[in-house]
């Protein structure tokens, strides 16, 4: 009676919960090592705190397992935690976002270290440390960034494989090269996924708006800085690749946002939405057809030459013959275009008369008195449009990065008295006169000219080539484009930024397009690495649903809709895995090192004669075999010894396994 009380209590009720396993040190360096790897890029986004508290709870944590200290406390990681969640939303006033997200996600895989002890917490930080590498993505796409990342991964997915096996002897870079076949295996189900899986236009789920910040190019307004500024930049806007002729520098002008309104200083655009009936024009001349790659920039425009005659799928045109997305471009974007450089518009409406002479009321007293003497004395527009142009060309005007600062009334400090700018100064003081004078006139920025890439066949247009122009309403022919630019620098147009300021050496260095002299191999090294990275941006982050239906159709499918693609990605998907299963199981065999290592040393007596029954047990057949070979007893004994303790012992060592090993290879019967 007293014996069932006591079994019956619960003092005495053993515990049925198994001890979780302890990571073990090399296993924990392994994981240290991939944490470091996936948060190294974001250093240069992160606080310089973030980077010290990470690198500080690596180095303890390392300490610890190396000296076999104690965990800190709880209370201590608690006041960490919140410590750290502060910092980030003081530093970033917010905890959502990209950046603050990325910088949270940081701290707690840092605080996160500082309490790992078992295999379960090795897992946690291993999932944590593949968010913390797909994060990389939102600041870069580029091949380097890529191409360390599947390193990162490789790393992470061996300590993955490490952490359920840690006693398997996976020595040395055993892990690496686990890994290493792994990816190999999913190559072939990677490439299937991504030409066949139906792409959906824009991306899959939404991303927070910081995300996309840091973008620069054109604005949707333009006064006395704005251009020149994106004149010091030489990344690329977007690449043309011509599939017809290619047009003269005079007719590379690409079209971006139309500025109606002027009020004293900026020219802004109006909220022009595509027209539901494209506005139509007469071509005059050939067309040209070509493809632009075009860089995320957060905006809805998308550039064409002037005039676009034809649609990139779910985009549209404003009456002021402006491309307009339906979504903004956060990712690189591939369309093809049919634009007629020669060209005759409509009539011009009374709507677009108004917001053509449109002025402020006041202000530029002297470029109005200068228009007016025009509108009286010359009758026909035509003639007004060349007073302008002389006005520039005949005069001491100067084409400069670096203007003078103007004053309240910009337009008459610019005619009148400095009369040093840049391609907005020009077009804006152009337009005021024009518009003074009684001429219906409007600015237009985008991008003129670009540099070939003779290595890769397409254009490169750079931030560097911005531009702004006018056009004037002229009867007869419509909306006329005119460059003053090309008046006061007709270098600018025909050869590019470095043929047209006075201090070239000033540009960017892969805005310089005239000879580099000794650096010229540096140069073509740049290009060569360009058209590398526009392959890229073609073939992988362009590759949408309108690139993948293009692809398709022209491998002779024909037309393909998402239907037929995703029966035919099951179907090769099924091909593929029924062809790994054939050969798998032609390479059948035991996986476990301990298993082949003893199927190799039962092998190699087989052929001698000795050969293992299948009741036969691993001791009794080392006693047998050691009663028939004298001479290798010894060896043959420890062999069954230590293969009995790994297969059915409670625990592997790596030190028993490579033992193991080491006699099966230099047992001799």
């Amino acid at each position: 009676m007293k014996l069932w009380k006591r079994q019956r209590s619960p003092h005495v009720v053993p515990s049925s919960k198994r001890p979780e396993e302890l990571l073990s040190r090399t296993t924990l360096l392994w994981l240290l090592a991939a944490l470091v790897l996936a948060v190294a890029p974001h250093a240069t986004e992160s606080p310089i705190w973030l980077s010290i508290l990470f690198l500080a709870a690596v180095g303890w944590r390392a300490f610890i397992a190396w000296r076999a200290k104690s965990l800190p406390p709880r209370w201590l990681l608690l006041l960490l935690v919140l410590l750290a969640g502060a910092g980030v939303l003081i530093d970033y006033r917010t905890l959502f976002g990209r950046d603050a997200g990325v910088a949270l996600l940081i701290a707690m895989a840092a605080c996160k270290l500082l309490e790992t002890r078992v295999l379960r917490d090795g897992v946690v930080l291993i999932f944590l440390g593949y968010l913390l590498v797909m994060s990389n993505l939102l600041y870069s796409q580029e091949i380097p960034m890529v191409l360390y990342l599947l390193g990162v991964i490789l790393v992470m997915l061996a300590t993955q494989s490490l952490i359920p096996s840690q006693h398997a002897g996976l020595r040395g870079l055993a892990p690496l090269r686990l890994a290493g076949g792994m990816v190999l295996q999913a190559i072939p189900v990677m490439l299937i996924l991504f030409i066949l899986f139906p792409r959906i236009p824009g991306p899959l789920w939404g991303l927070p708006k910081d995300a996309y910040k840091g973008r620069t190019g054109l604005s949707d307004e333009m006064m006395p800085g704005t251009v020149s500024e994106l004149a010091q930049s030489d990344a690329v806007t977007f690449r043309v690749r011509f599939t017809s002729a290619v047009p003269p520098p005079n007719q590379r002008y690409w079209r971006g946002p139309v500025l109606w309104r002027f009020d004293g200083r900026r020219w802004t655009r109006l909220d022009e939405l595509p027209a539901k009936t494209p506005r139509t024009f007469m071509p005059d001349g050939a067309a040209v057809d070509y493809a632009v790659i075009l860089e995320p920039n957060n905006r809805h425009w998308l550039f064409a030459l002037d005039l676009p005659a034809r649609l990139p799928p779910r985009a549209g045109m404003t009456a002021s013959f402006q491309l307009l997305r339906d979504q903004p471009v956060n990712e690189v974007y591939r369309y093809e275009m049919r634009s007629f450089p020669s060209y005759r518009t409509g009539e011009l409406t009374e709507i677009e008369r108004q917001r053509g002479l449109q002025l402020p009321a006041y202000g530029n007293a002297r470029a109005r008195e200068l228009a007016g003497q025009w509108r009286e004395r010359l009758t026909r527009p035509e003639d007004r449009v060349n007073a302008a142009l002389s006005l520039f060309r005949e005069q001491e005007f100067y084409y400069t990065l670096n203007p003078p600062l103007l004053g309240a009334n910009g337009v008459d400090d610019f005619l009148f008295r400095t009369r040093r700018g840049f391609c907005e100064h020009y077009a804006s003081a152009f337009v005021f006169l024009m518009r003074a004078a009684g001429v219906p006139a409007r600015v237009v920025t985008g991008y003129q000219g670009g540099e070939i890439n003779k290595q890769g066949g397409y254009f490169i247009v750079r931030q560097s080539d911005a531009h702004a122009w006018a056009e004037v309403w002229l009867a007869e022919r419509g909306w006329v484009r005119v460059d003053p630019t090309a008046a006061v620098a007709p270098g600018r147009i025909q050869d590019g930024l470095y043929a047209a300021v006075a201090d070239p050496e000033s540009l960017p260095f892969l805005a310089r397009r005239g000879g580099q002299g000794d650096y010229e191999w540096l140069r073509q090294l740049a290009l060569s690495w360009d058209s590398l990275n526009n392959s890229w941006n073609e073939w992988v982050l362009a590759y949408g649903p309108d690139r993948q239906k293009e692809f398709l159709s022209g491998l002779g499918f024909g037309p393909v809709d998402w239907a037929e693609m995703t029966v035919a990605m099951t179907v090769t998907l099924g091909g593929v895995g029924l062809l790994f299963i054939g050969w798998r199981w032609r390479q059948r065999g035991p996986r476990d090192p301990v298993a082949r290592a003893w199927q190799r040393f039962c092998a190699r007596l087989a052929r001698h004669g000795l050969t293992r029954e299948p009741q036969e047990g691993p001791l009794d057949f080392g006693e047998r075999v050691a009663a028939s070979r004298p001479h290798a007893a010894a060896s043959a004994r420890k062999i069954a010894q230590l293969y009995a303790r790994l297969r059915y012992g409670p625990i592997r060592t790596p030190s028993d396994l490579h033992l193991l090993r080491h006699l099966v290879r230099q047992f001799r019967v």
